[in-house]
């Protein structure tokens, strides 16, 4: 099979690559590292990207490139996107409309204008955010949106331009992921910031007291929901939840990540992010009746295997790669 995977270069999009090329398929996959909250981290995984065999990178900024060439494809894994609810405030609001309304409304228009017969399946990354807070049950897919950030709002937008795109014969899948940790997380995730702070012996930054709670999945699990996507027929323009059934607060995770470190923690208490959830909760049901998935990694153990993966980062041996473009230029191609 052929998938093009959008966001390569990212946390979750980089373990989609390497499982989808471990699975046997011919990947060609996108972004636009030098536009990522964090740019050195993304374009040392995108040459990581581009030094796998049976991949063939591709440079474009979905908003304005020509999309022509992502179209190609048996299924395209749509994950890029402007993330974080906390960078979506002020100046943050158009970044994501750009990159998550307009580069999807693009991708999507762009995979309609195909042949019928030769139109990929697109898989669309989505969020939690899509919900707001959960009340007193677990989140399912057919419950109202209640949006609070601005991206939650342009999430909620992508989500309509995947419907509406599915009811004029394009097949499009929605994921709706529920707090993504593990190892390649962004500097400005939680988990990420914590373990740092930890291994440095600073004192850990949480956002308002705490008692928010998380339906936490780890990037393996996310990747195998989305491996499954890919690879069934679902009902076209169909959301999935892919999140851990069961919550867990903030306190009690750093109580866990502290426990496998070794350490006392210290809390830094910092202002609460607006348009934050108090709680997310998925409830998984029908990825498990359309896609058989059900989280297999439980908290504390893929807090270990993050933990790994930042003390690896830190020992001499594996030093961080040079943060400079992939050098396999013969296999890139650029647009846009």
């Amino acid at each position: 099979m052929r998938v093009v995977v959008t966001g390569a270069a990212g946390f979750i999009g980089s373990h989609v690559v390497d499982a989808l090329c471990s699975a046997g398929h011919e990947v060609l996959a996108v972004d636009a590292p030098g536009r990522s909250l964090a740019p050195e981290v993304a374009w040392r995984t995108w040459a990581a990207v581009a030094a796998r065999p049976g991949v063939t990178v591709l440079e474009a900024d979905l908003a304005v490139a020509d999309l022509a060439p992502l179209t190609r494809a048996d299924t395209v894994a749509h994950l890029a996107g402007r993330p974080s609810v906390r960078g979506s405030w002020g100046a943050g609001r158009a970044a994501a409309e750009r990159d998550n309304v307009l580069a999807t409304h693009r991708l999507l228009a762009e995979c309609a204008r195909r042949p019928a017969r030769r139109r990929p399946k697109v898989v669309v990354a989505s969020s939690s955010s899509v919900y707001g807070s959960a009340g007193d049950r677990p989140n399912r897919e057919g419950d109202p949106l209640h949006p609070a950030s601005p991206y939650a709002v342009s999430k909620v937008e992508v989500e309509r331009l995947a419907v509406d795109a599915a009811r004029n014969g394009l097949r499009t899948v929605l994921l709706r992921y529920f707090s993504v940790y593990g190892p390649r997380q962004r500097p400005d995730m939680a988990f990420h910031r914590f373990t740092e702070a930890a291994l440095d012996g600073r004192p850990l930054p949480v956002f308002g007291d705490g008692r928010r709670s998380r339906s936490f999945t780890h990037v393996a699990d996310v990747v195998t929901a989305t491996l499954r996507a890919v690879a069934e027929e679902l009902p076209s323009g169909i959301a999935v939840n892919v999140g851990h059934p069961e919550p867990v607060g903030v306190h009690e995770a750093i109580g866990l990540l502290a426990g496998v470190l070794g350490v006392r923690p210290e809390i830094r208490r910092e202002a609460p992010v607006a348009g934050d959830a108090a709680r997310t909760w998925a409830d998984p049901a029908r990825a498990h009746r359309l896609l058989g998935w059900t989280p297999a990694v439980d908290l504390a153990e893929g807090l270990a295997d993050q933990i790994a993966w930042h003390r690896a980062l830190r020992r001499p041996e594996t030093s961080r790669p040079e943060t400079s473009r992939p050098d396999a230029r013969e296999r890139e191609v650029r647009v846009g």
